[in-house]
């Protein structure tokens, strides 16, 4: 059976700046799940980039 409760997974908390292991904060305050810590800390920058290809993509 497949547990999909992200609390193996990491994420970082918007309001807080933290990043945690688990579900920890609010929905409306994390970004995630990611697999490793490290890609947890880039989360604004992955999201930056990914907000800036998809602007991309819409101008086209």
């Amino acid at each position: 059976m497949c547990s999909d409760s992200g609390n193996d997974k990491w994420f970082f908390d918007t309001a807080t700046g933290e990043v945690t292991r688990g579900k920890v904060s609010g929905w409306n305050s994390r970004l995630g799940p990611y697999d490793t810590e490290a890609e947890a800390r880039r989360a604004l920058e992955t999201a930056r980039a990914r907000a800036e290809a998809a602007d991309e993509w819409d101008e086209d």
